[in-house]
């Protein structure tokens, strides 16, 4: 596969981003020495503890400075490191496909936009050693690949990225749901998606992750018109996913849109926040590079 032949894998993106890694905030289980954290302890390079000698234990790991300082026999403990396995899930619903009719070229689709970024960040987590699996939803998942970390594995996430969708109206918590019964535990879980719908429905579906283990991340991709509410004359606003439409002038609604849309990104943010989720909210006209720096250099910190 070259990257020439993929919609959305950019190479100045990868360029820009090969240099960092994809780090996780909690332990991993994973299927081989890796980068990242392990719940269980084993024998690697970074130290965790110490503890009582008990019989059976490799007399290799007594440490017999502390034999000499204390007079009693102790065993080092040692953090063992995983490959991660991540899960992409990428909203394919109909209001992801929200473009600025203005500006066609100058901005990508929420959907391409996120796809874009997921595709990156999986060619990230697969030049690492890790595994990567991908999903694309509405009211369910409807395309997808599970984690691996086979040569061939970037192949098709692309391919699921690029199939044709359903888009229809979006079930976040359905989704998440039967993601967390499929997934192993521990892992790390990235969603990208607009967040439109119930957000107790999104709080219920984060909560759902986080208890069976996984770290979870949110990155909320909105397109900057919805974000700076730029419309000016009469204008024509039709409903992607309940139908419906609305003629009005929008400067006089303009300071009652933008205060909802406050309240709105306050909402789910603290919501992510409370589950102990990573949130990050990314506009469509930033560019792939720089949103994926950004949520890169954040995750883990």
């Amino acid at each position: 596969m070259t990257l020439a032949s993929r919609r959305y894998l950019r190479p100045e993106t990868l360029r820009r981003i090969h240099h960092l890694q994809l780090r996780v905030r909690d332990a991993v289980e994973g299927t081989k020495t890796g980068l990242h954290r392990s719940p269980y302890r084993g024998q690697s390079v970074e130290f965790l503890q110490h503890r009582e000698y008990v019989r059976g234990d490799d007399l290799r790991r007594v440490d017999w400075k502390v034999w000499g300082r204390q007079d009693r026999l102790t065993v080092k403990e040692y953090e063992e490191e995983t490959n991660l396995r991540l899960t992409l899930l990428v909203d394919g619903s109909a209001s992801m496909d929200y473009r600025a009719e203005a500006a066609p070229a100058a901005r990508p689709s929420k959907f391409d936009h996120a796809a874009t970024l997921a595709a990156s960040l999986a060619w990230l987590a697969l030049s690492r050693g890790d595994a990567v699996g991908c999903g694309v939803f509405d009211d369910r998942l409807r395309a997808s690949v599970p984690a691996r970390t086979r040569r061939s594995q970037l192949d098709g996430i692309c391919g699921v990225l690029e199939a044709p969708r359903n888009a229809g109206a979006g079930d976040v918590v359905r989704v998440l749901r039967d993601v967390a019964d499929a997934l192993p535990p521990r892992g790390l879980v990235i969603l990208l998606s607009d967040l439109f719908g119930d957000r107790g429905d999104l709080v219920r579906g984060l909560r759902l992750l986080r208890g069976r283990g996984h770290d979870v991340a949110v990155v909320h991709v909105m397109d900057d018109d919805e974000l700076d509410f730029p419309f000016a004359g009469t204008t024509r606003f039709e409903g992607l996913e309940a139908g419906g439409h609305l003629t009005c002038d929008p400067r006089a609604l303009r300071s009652e849109y933008l205060a909802g849309l406050e309240a709105f990104l306050a909402e789910v943010r603290g919501h992510a926040v409370a589950a102990g989720c990573g949130y990050a909210l990314v506009r469509t006209g930033e560019s792939p590079e720089a949103a994926l720096v950004r949520f890169l250099s954040r995750h883990a910190s």
